[in-house]
């Protein structure tokens, strides 16, 4: 798995329009870029309405929010939609950004882990466990400042 440290490792997927998305156009902002298992569940939606209901915040400070899971552009634009999440979620239904960060579950699905990269790209800190402590954590990185 990526780790502390680490450059985050760029990548290029379609985003839930069906739209390319190339990471390394995020460079130059810290960035919240969480992995979750699977679109509409409810750890999922608890985590992306957490993100959401702070989404102007991390914008005040300039900071990037990004969703990834292995579901594909269809079940990622209906999640979104549904939700009104105002960030891009990744489709990555052939799995391989969930690999390139070392998050791909035995199941298929993407694990619950989120990564806070500065600005140039760097790996401040790694998290995993329940929806409330990747918010809680990512707040505290990028928000009490």
């Amino acid at each position: 798995m990526v780790a502390v440290g680490d450059t985050a490792p760029d990548f290029q997927a379609l985003d839930h329009s069906g739209a390319s998305f190339e990471f390394s156009s995020l460079r130059g902002a810290p960035v919240v870029l969480y992995f979750y298992p699977k679109a509409d569940t409810p750890g999922c939606t608890i985590e992306g309405k957490g993100f959401r209901d702070v989404y102007p915040d991390y914008q005040a400070k300039h900071v990037r929010v990004v969703g990834v899971s292995t579901d594909d552009c269809p079940a990622q634009k209906a999640f979104r939609e549904k939700y009104g999440f105002p960030f891009p979620l990744i489709a990555d239904a052939d799995q391989k950004v969930s690999k390139l960060y070392g998050v791909l579950g035995p199941t298929g699905h993407a694990r619950r882990v989120t990564f806070l990269i500065d600005a140039r790209g760097k790996v401040l800190e790694v998290v995993e466990g329940s929806p409330d402590q990747h918010l809680a954590h990512a707040r505290a990185r990028f928000l009490t400042s």
